[in-house]
Parts: structure tokens; C-alpha cells; sequence
């Protein structure tokens, strides 16, 4: 189960309702700084940027490829491990709006984690120390530390003793 925080909404649907949850202010301000670091080639720029202007908690060596897009509305509930690797068009949201209500939940990627290209990571999950999410994955559910999962629904495709005895 998602780690989650549900707030409900009257009236028209909780998207209708943005500006009320999160400042527009805010909003720009992140939609600015993320699309500039999409497209900045240099991590260390990119990990400042996000850190400074974001409040993100990146670890050291942490590599978040071209155009990957953390959320714009709450960025400094992303915390992103060191010296993992967040893999090309990959989204990491922290909130999910919804018919009657919004959610918002933090995301926690561990250290040395591999996150494959144009996976979807939602709020409110943790993937441990040491996995690795094949590419085009929709991380809806917690990522047990060392293991490899994929697909769509996300499957576990190897736990961490699995991998250990492979790589005998």
C-alpha cells in the first residue's frame, strides 16, 4: 500500500480545485527550474538546481538522465538516494489528483538504485537500497531493497537473494 495523504474535495473534481492546494506561484516557480534541468547535461548543475531552487534531497553522485520529470507541484517530497540513476523521460510525481480527492505522498528512491527509461514512479512509495526497475515500469507499490521489478502492473522479477544466487 501507497503511503499516502487523502484530502477531499467539494464541488468539481480536486483538479479543478489546483490553485487552492498549492500556490500558482509555486507551481511556475518549479515548472521553470525542472524544465531547465530536463534538458541540462551536466548532473552536478542539475543536482544543484533541484536541491537549491527545488529543496529536493538528492545524494551524492545521484545521475537523473535527460528529461526526467520530478513533480511540479511538490518536488521537496522526491528524495533520491546517492549514486543512483534516475533513467531517461522517467516521472516521479508526489501528488495524484482525483475526482473527490487530491493525495500527495512522499517518494523515497534509495541509494545505488537503477530506475530504467520512461517509468512512472506515483506517490507515496519507497524503492529500497540497491533495486532496479526495468524501463517503461509503473512503480505503483513499495520496491523491496536489492530486487529487480518490472512491468505494467509492476511485478517482482527477481528478489535480492534471487539476484545474489545469479550472480554466483
Amino acid at each position: 500500500m501507497r503511503r499516502t495523504e487523502r484530502y477531499k474535495i467539494e464541488g468539481a473534481n480536486s483538479l479543478w480545485h489546483v490553485y487552492n492546494t498549492v500556490s500558482f506561484l509555486k507551481v511556475m516557480k518549479c515548472f521553470i527550474f525542472i524544465q531547465i534541468g530536463r534538458f541540462t547535461p551536466f548532473m552536478a548543475m542539475k543536482n544543484w538546481l533541484y536541491r537549491t531552487f527545488l529543496r529536493m534531497d538528492i545524494g551524492e553522485k545521484a545521475s537523473l538522465a535527460l528529461m526526467v520529470m520530478p513533480d511540479t507541484m511538490f518536488p521537496e517530497r522526491i528524495s533520491i538516494g546517492a549514486n543512483s540513476i534516475i533513467g531517461f523521460n522517467t516521472t516521479i510525481l508526489a501528488h495524484e489528483y482525483l475526482i473527490d480527492e487530491y493525495r500527495l505522498g512522499d517518494v523515497k528512491i534509495g541509494s545505488n538504485v537503477m530506475v530504467g527509461a520512461n517509468s512512472t514512479i506515483l506517490p507515496g512509495v519507497e524503492i529500497g537500497d540497491g533495486a532496479i526497475v526495468s524501463a517503461a515500469t509503473l512503480v505503483h507499490k513499495d520496491v523491496p531493497a536489492g530486487s529487480m521489478v518490472g512491468g505494467n502492473p509492476m511485478r517482482i522479477i527477481f528478489t535480492a537473494e534471487e539476484m545474489a544466487a545469479r550472480k554466483k
